[in-house]
């Protein structure tokens, strides 16, 4: 795959950060993931992970990093496992390198589990208590100054795991609440309510649906932001839009998740 790195610009004059997004081996959520970045300004490109580890300068040219979800072998030897320790083992120094400057990194749900295997994040994610795969929508609620999550409180976004409890033991539970780390909780909100469902959809040790590392620039999650960048996205959008259209309100464009991306591309442009 030719790639170019032609400097683009924003409307505002400002270069484009640059997004390299991971693929290979079962990871399946690159196309959503670059749309998304696309939308909020950014100029991405889906790499398979050997081309990086055989030209792992690809990763100088990027301000952004992403491993988006899927899964990753299979999940055969455990969500994440075997593609975090190969990215441990081939790109542990450039990635590290990269790290060092002022840039951003994110795990989306399969990349979550992957960068907690590379030790890049803390802590683990585990079989959810059902023991069954989940696929619904959830409440989150920010709990850090992470540059992904500037301005976000509460939003709602899709969940699609079998394998996403966070655990630490209790001394790292302990430990990232003291430093801030923890980024998003589950919370009882509008979709768990409307849909009459547990807010905690795995049974994540004190309701933690990411955590974060490098002073909140590497954050992971296990919702889908990339999946609710659209307001047609949202799974009560019609009931939605009535209510809009009755009290007279503009129906919104955007999903609640499209931010988080926004963010990302703001911290380099703003």
């Amino acid at each position: 795959m030719t790639t170019s790195y032609k400097l683009q610009t924003t409307s505002s004059g400002k270069s484009k950060p640059h997004v390299l997004i991971f693929s290979g081996y079962g990871l399946n959520t690159e196309d959503e993931t670059k749309t998304a970045f696309e939308i909020a300004g950014a100029s991405a490109d889906i790499i398979h992970i050997n081309d990086v580890i055989s030209r792992p300068s690809l990763l100088k040219k990027a301000q952004i990093a992403v491993v988006p979800g899927g899964f990753s072998y299979g999940d055969d030897t455990g969500g994440g496992k075997a593609y975090g320790n190969k990215l441990k083992q081939h790109l542990g120094d450039a990635l590290k390198a990269f790290l060092e400057r002022d840039t951003l990194m994110a795990g989306i749900c399969n990349g979550f589990q992957i960068l907690t295997s590379a030790d890049i994040l803390p802590g683990a994610l585990i079989a959810n208590d059902s023991a069954r795969y989940s696929c619904r929508w959830v409440d989150i609620e920010v709990q850090n100054d992470s540059p992904w999550l500037k301005d976000m409180t509460r939003f709602s976004v899709p969940i699609a795991h079998g394998e996403g409890k966070f655990y630490a033991p209790p001394e790292l539970l302990k430990e990232l609440w003291d430093s801030r780390a923890v980024a998003l909780r589950y919370v009882r909100g509008e979709t768990s309510e409307y849909f009459e469902l547990p807010y905690n959809p795995n049974g994540s040790l004190e309701d933690i649906a990411g955590v974060s590392a490098h002073g909140g620039r590497v954050l992971g999650l296990m919702p889908h932001p990339e999946r609710a960048v659209s307001f047609t996205q949202l799974p009560h959008w019609t009931a939605l839009r009535e209510s809009y259209l009755r009290a007279g309100l503009d129906i919104p464009h955007e999903g609640p998740g499209l931010q988080i991306f926004k963010n990302a591309v703001n911290y380099f442009t703003a």
